[in-house]
């Protein structure tokens, strides 16, 4: 009797979500500065644009790999003081969960954790080149997913949700 419960049991937890972050890693980093060192003796006073993408790729049933792709440019005037380029991934686990909620998850939940490295990745490069600390502002991934969901819907395609684009 023991034996069923535990077969039970097993044939259950076999069938729940799960989710699991299984490595964080930086897959491609660069950062230019084209106008050093003269940047230097302008005014700090930089407009600062930030280019966002994410996508994920399959990498077996139940792994996936995101892609969280910043450009983060810091202009004075019409001069570029430094331009910083960052694919920040991770390989998640992810079972049990399927069809809208999959895509919400590897869209949104996924970036949303590898954020926090990219953000630390770029203040630590820029820091390197002798710019003053840049540190983003979180970005609200859930709200980014739902406009490339609708985007998506409008244009008529099927694969919503497989890369979202949005520049702040």
């Amino acid at each position: 009797m023991a034996e069923n419960q535990q077969a039970a049991a097993g044939s259950q937890n076999e069938n729940q979500p799960q989710f699991a972050l299984q490595r964080i890693y930086v897959k491609d980093l660069s950062f230019e500065s084209p106008n050093s060192p003269l940047v230097f003796q302008e005014q700090w006073k930089p407009q600062v644009n930030l280019d966002l993408n994410t996508s994920h790729n399959k990498l077996s049933d139940n792994q996936y790999e995101v892609v969280l792709s910043l450009t983060v440019t810091a202009k004075i005037g019409e001069k570029t003081a430094y331009l910083v380029e960052i694919q920040q991934a991770g390989v998640f686990l992810v079972s049990g969960i399927e069809g809208p909620q999959l895509g919400q998850m590897l869209g949104a939940y996924c970036p949303n954790i590898l954020f926090p490295y990219a953000r630390e990745a770029i203040d630590g490069i820029v820091g390197k080149g002798s710019f003053p600390a840049l540190m983003l502002a979180p970005v609200n991934f859930d709200a980014i997913y739902a406009q490339a969901l609708k985007r998506k819907q409008e244009e008529g395609g099927e694969e919503a949700g497989k890369q979202e684009s949005q520049t702040h």
